[in-house]
């Protein structure tokens, strides 16, 4: 929408630029007199917008931006040549309005937003419990925490701080209440007898494996979070991008809710630091990546309050990430001692039935490690040991394997030693 005055201005401008255009009258009778249409390639809108900023269109006059399927025409293929021969900027990156439109599509309403929150975390409740991949994925098809995480990022570069604000309340409510409906469900089952009395939560694949996080976790949030910015600034469909976030938050926060309601303090904290780390490492990958990629306020003068904005942000980011990281840390070291310890023991049980000269082997051997924070200790070894038949000379097996556990890893530990009698033909 062209105003009083501004129509040799605005047309000059896109002459400069190269652009073809239509401008018709506008016969309202408001204050604007022309309207202008014209097709841009996909990395030409913010600049050429920016130039018709310069040229008196501000941004109360409507632009609309829509996808063209084909354009016809020799002036539009050199611009688009133009573009994407730039080397400032990609020539898929779609504008900060389109951005920010978009990041407006992808937040939906509070009801609808804590109703799908709700059903995800509860099939993903019944998922874990189910031991069921496939179930589990499918909770994180349906859940909507995309829009909030990218609103977040994208209201800190462009300073809209309603739509940061949003944004970030949003997650926060999101996280509580998927935490809140995988805790009702998990006790309304295990109150109601759905699931069998002893049942113990960890002896489960899906939940155990979100019982010790490493610092691979934040791999995979750092790689959502840059996936997301990725597919709204290139216009690819966020849904698959979508499905990645909620694979990094609504599968631990149902663990979280099982942990609670299985009085489980171990599953609650190791599943609890995964979402805490994962909202914060999404936030912070989109944050860097939309600045990095170029995206600034549209004013200006406003860019130094939102550099400001986003490095105190970034920085409260990456400390809170640093503080966590120390247990995520402390997890994988000790999964690494573990995986070394059983390693160790495993050797020398093995060659202790070879000294003993009775025909023993061993069979299979168990480590059980006790503790609520790492590092862990060994409690118990339980062994395994196959005999031949009628063998003898395994009356003491149990204390002599002990006194080599012990000596090797040097710490005291309880052996369990289980004689079966192995006959082959």
């Amino acid at each position: 929408m062209i105003p009083a005055g501004k129509r040799a201005a605005v047309i000059r401008a896109l002459d400069d630029e190269g652009v073809d255009y239509v401008v018709t009258d506008e016969t309202s009778g408001r204050k604007y007199t022309a309207v202008a249409m014209f097709p841009l390639p996909t990395a030409a809108v913010e600049p050429v917008l920016e130039r018709l900023r310069e040229a008196g269109i501000d941004e109360r006059t409507y632009t609309v931006i829509v996808a063209a399927e084909t354009v016809i025409s020799h002036r539009f293929e050199a611009l688009e040549a133009e573009y994407e021969s730039n080397g400032e900027r990609s020539s898929d990156r779609i504008s900060r309005e389109e951005l920010q439109a978009k990041a407006d599509d992808l937040a939906s309403g509070l009801g609808t937003y804590v109703l799908m929150t709700v059903i995800s975390a509860v099939i993903a409740t019944a998922g874990l419990l189910l031991d069921s991949p496939a179930t589990v994925v499918g909770s994180m098809v349906i859940a909507p925490l995309i829009g909030p995480a990218m609103s977040a990022a994208i209201g800190t570069v462009v300073d809209d701080e309603e739509m940061f604000q949003r944004g970030a309340r949003m997650q926060v409510i999101g996280v509580l209440v998927a935490v809140a409906a995988a805790t009702l469900f998990a006790f309304a089952l295990r109150t109601l007898a759905f699931v069998p009395p002893g049942f113990n939560p960890l002896e489960l694949a899906e939940v155990s494996e979100r019982l010790a996080p490493n610092v691979l976790v934040l791999v995979v949030a750092i790689g959502a979070g840059v996936a997301g910015i990725v597919s709204l600034m290139t216009g690819v469909s966020a849904t698959l991008v979508g499905v990645m976030i909620a694979v990094a938050l609504i599968p631990p926060a149902a663990a979280v809710g099982i942990g609670i309601a299985f009085q489980i303090p171990r599953l609650v904290l190791g599943a609890g630091v995964i979402v805490a780390v994962n909202v914060l490492s999404i936030n912070l990958s989109a944050l860097v990546m939309l600045w990095y990629e170029g995206y600034r306020p549209q004013r200006w003068f406003r860019e130094d309050e939102a550099r400001s904005a986003l490095v105190k942000r970034v920085a409260v980011l990456v400390a809170a990430i640093a503080v966590l990281s120390v247990f995520l840390g402390g997890v994988t070291y000790d999964s690494y001692v573990a995986s070394t310890t059983e390693s160790d023991i495993r050797t020398a049980v093995g060659d202790e039935l070879e000294t003993m000269d009775a025909g023993l082997e061993l069979i299979e051997l168990n480590v059980e490690r006790r503790g609520t924070l790492p590092p862990l200790n060994t409690e118990r070894v339980v062994i395994t040991v196959g005999a031949p038949p009628g063998g003898g000379g395994a009356e003491d097996i149990a204390e002599t394997l002990d006194r080599r556990i012990e000596a090797t890893i040097g710490d005291e530990v309880a052996v369990e030693v289980r004689l079966v009698t192995v006959d082959r033909a």
